[in-house]
């Protein structure tokens, strides 16, 4: 008899309970390959990210219509079996009514989770003004809660990622978007046991989510020491896969060698992962 797989809604309980206690990492896959890759290492959910999927889609991070976006989320959910947590960046809407369209039909994908950021991709004015991110919020929060409510809310401060590291302002956000609806608060960018904890303290009991994007000496142990409840690594692994394609291509393409190639993944180890049923 074949195995039943969990349903969106045994999905968006699991993440819930992840978020609970304790404290877990949710690697970013960029296409179904990765995340069914990532499912098979026993990671209990996963998280989509905006620049993967966008660089694979030969764009730059934030120019990817909403409906393509959509179509990613339908298929990486369809794909696997844990859940998955959306980048849904700032809405993909100028205006609250707009972003709570778009949330609900993210919903309608079957993701457990989904994040709404402040930044508003205009380097002129990079933050969107905490009264209007906080409507932004309370607008995703209204689209959850009229689907049911068990998808996961989390809320974004951009501060430190747009050129503006002001930890007191980062915190006013975060508590701003905790008391907006928000269920699990995220500061990209934010480094250092001391700021990490700050963070952690201000919007307990709500869980963190952490970003370790690059080398870090913080090991998980530590990180969960600290309070935070999540880890993703945004981008970093779709950089570190495209590092291993353009060091192989630039060999090829400059000095007609195949050193690149070296350390290839097995294609009958590939094929054996993606032989089965998802």
């Amino acid at each position: 008899m074949a195995e039943t797989r969990p349903s969106i809604a045994d999905k968006r309980r699991t993440f819930r309970q992840l978020h609970a206690s304790g404290c877990f990492l949710i690697p970013n896959p960029w296409d179904v390959g990765s995340a069914r890759y990532l499912q098979s290492l026993g990671f209990n959910a996963l998280a989509t990210t905006s620049s993967g999927f966008a660089w694979s889609c030969g764009r730059p991070d934030g120019a990817v219509p909403v409906e393509s976006v959509l179509t990613h989320l339908q298929a990486m959910v369809a794909a696997t079996d844990v859940p998955i947590n959306a980048d849904f960046e700032s809405g993909f809407a100028p205006d609250a009514a707009g972003v709570a369209a778009n949330v609900r039909l993210a919903v309608e994908t079957g993701v457990a989770g989904l994040s709404i950021e402040d930044a508003t991709g205009d380097p002129s004015q990079p933050l969107h003004t905490i009264d209007v991110a906080v409507e932004r919020i309370r607008a995703a929060r209204r689209a959850i809660d009229a689907a049911g409510g068990d998808t996961l809310l989390v809320g974004r401060a951009e501060c430190f990622l747009v050129g503006r590291p002001d930890l007191d302002e980062t915190i006013a956000r975060l508590r701003a978007y905790s008391n907006a609806g928000a269920d699990c608060l995220y500061a990209p960018g934010i480094v250092g046991r001391e700021q990490i904890a700050a963070v952690v303290a201000a919007v307990a009991p709500k869980p963190v989510n952490l970003l370790v994007g690059s080398a870090s000496e913080l090991t998980m142990q530590e990180i969960e020491a600290l309070g935070v409840r999540r880890v993703s690594v945004g981008g970093a692994l779709a950089r570190t896969a495209w590092a291993g394609f353009i060091d192989a291509a630039m060999l090829l393409a400059e000095r007609g060698r195949f050193d690149g190639f070296a350390k290839a993944a097995s294609g009958q180890a590939l094929n054996t992962l993606f032989g089965g049923d998802p």
